[in-house]
């Protein structure tokens, strides 16, 4: 089967190997145009540019993908499927129906849930248990069409976005590499969307890192885990912001030691390899942190530079999503 393969992060990867790997003919990667990044601003190819050129396939980084131009280039491809993971641009309905078999999607979470851009994140910010991959039959609607396949994957104990992210890509991979043969035999039964139990992932802002210690310990945990790529959860302390990197909830029953009473935000407890932050219920036990302008470190270093006593206070943010 030939294939258009549209894709720009490192989530797309995966697929774009897996594909390759599996005979398909790939006439085509389209990704985002490169972008200045670091200091020195210097152009940076997409992860998905950079696995397509090691594997000799042409690439296409249109900025406007509804163009005329850019319609007819794909069109000139005179491909059976496209593929799409995390490409980052809408896709008008000319491109939708262009190739024989349609465009489908690869996306990080069980549809109809988490429809939208941060499906990942979301899905640890609210604490679930159970996500996965679902291979979508693309339409107009955002996140909308007909569900072809669906895996599960399970969320761990401890689990960030980080590592789910790596875990759902690989189970994207290996669906889609599952799924394009039976595409292309008819052995696929589209199951429609229930909108009513759909829920929408919001793309994260800047604001959403900002603590707020009234939250109970669990909900602080979820949040931390979910945006530790970005933008990170950060608290202010003597004036400085400091990033909270690694941390474990303690639930109110379990927690009986520090200061009784304490206002949440407080610093309740001190070890040598961690301290206890008293929240809206239960307290927060912090073990890896990142000072203002300074590197990432554990808790037993950072308190050599910033000694941390029972009673100081951690600046809370009003809650912002």
């Amino acid at each position: 089967m030939k294939i258009v393969f549209m894709g720009t992060p490192d989530f797309a990867v995966g697929a774009l190997e897996a594909i390759v790997e599996a005979g398909h003919q790939v006439t085509a990667v389209v990704t985002q145009p490169d972008k200045p990044k670091g200091r020195g601003k210097e152009m940076q190819m997409t992860p998905v540019k950079i696995c397509a050129l090691s594997n000799g396939i042409p690439v296409f980084q249109p900025m406007k993908i509804r163009e005329p131009e850019a319609v007819e280039r794909l069109r000139g491809y005179e491909a059976d499927l496209f593929v799409v993971a995390a490409f980052g641009q809408i896709l008008p309905e000319e491109i939708l129906t262009m190739p024989k078999y349609g465009c489908v999607n690869i996306h990080a979470s069980l549809l109809p849930k988490y429809r939208g851009a941060g499906p990942i994140q979301w899905s640890i910010i609210n604490g679930e248990r159970i996500t996965g991959v679902t291979i979508m039959q693309m339409e107009k609607g955002l996140d909308t069409g007909d569900m072809l396949f669906r895996t599960e994957v399970e969320i761990a104990p401890g689990e960030t976005a980080d590592t789910l992210h790596d875990k759902l890509a690989a189970a994207g991979a290996e669906l889609i590499v599952e799924a394009i043969p039976k595409i292309e035999a008819g052995e696929v039964m589209p199951e429609k969307q229930r909108d009513e139990d759909s829920s929408y992932a919001k793309m994260l802002t800047k604001a959403m890192g900002k603590i707020d210690w009234s939250l109970e310990a669990g909900k602080l945990d979820c949040l931390i885990r979910g945006v530790i790529s970005w933008p990170g959860a950060s608290t202010v302390f003597r004036g400085k912001t400091l990033k909270i990197w690694e941390e474990e909830p303690v639930d109110a029953a379990s927690f009986t030691g520090g200061i009784q009473g304490a206002q949440p935000g407080t610093v309740v407890l001190v070890e040598k390899d961690a301290f206890y932050v008293q929240t809206g219920s239960g307290a927060l036990k912090v073990k890896t942190v990142q000072p203002e302008g300074k590197k990432r470190m554990a808790v037993k270093d950072f308190l050599l530079g910033y000694p941390v006593k029972a009673g100081d206070a951690f600046e809370s943010s009003e809650k912002s999503f």
